[in-house]
């Protein structure tokens, strides 16, 4: 009995390692810029690491041509092209999360903060 008791108390210590571990994951991921572009780089979207456009930047060339629809598709494609790095990166912090651990339940956990494979 006190043998799973022991056991326990250690998966509770692992659990609010794993915890502290994915606070500190969320805050660098929230810090990281990744860039998407189009338009031979006339278009450039920032976002960052959570996933969120932090910047959008157009060569006023391509404004003044008058071609909205062409500025349109080109900004829809950098920021796709810009959230798809974030989700990659995001990825790759996970990986490095939770490797090696067996915890039922963690993804559904990891994912109710934001930082599991199932990200928006």
């Amino acid at each position: 009995m006190f043998k799973g008791l022991s056991n326990f108390a250690g998966m509770m210590k692992g659990l609010r390692d794993i915890q502290g571990r994915a606070t500190e994951m969320k805050d660098r991921l929230a810090q990281l810029r990744v860039e998407g572009t189009a338009g031979g780089g006339m278009v450039v979207v920032e976002a960052s690491g959570d996933q969120r456009l932090t910047a959008c930047r157009i060569e006023p060339s391509l404004i003044s041509s008058g071609d909205s629809e062409m500025l349109e598709d080109l900004v829809l494609s950098a920021c796709n092209q810009a959230l798809d790095k974030a989700r990659e990166v995001a990825a790759e912090e996970m990986k490095g999360l939770t490797s090696g651990l067996d915890f039922p339940g963690l993804d559904d956990a990891l994912n109710n903060l934001g930082l599991g494979n199932n990200l928006p």
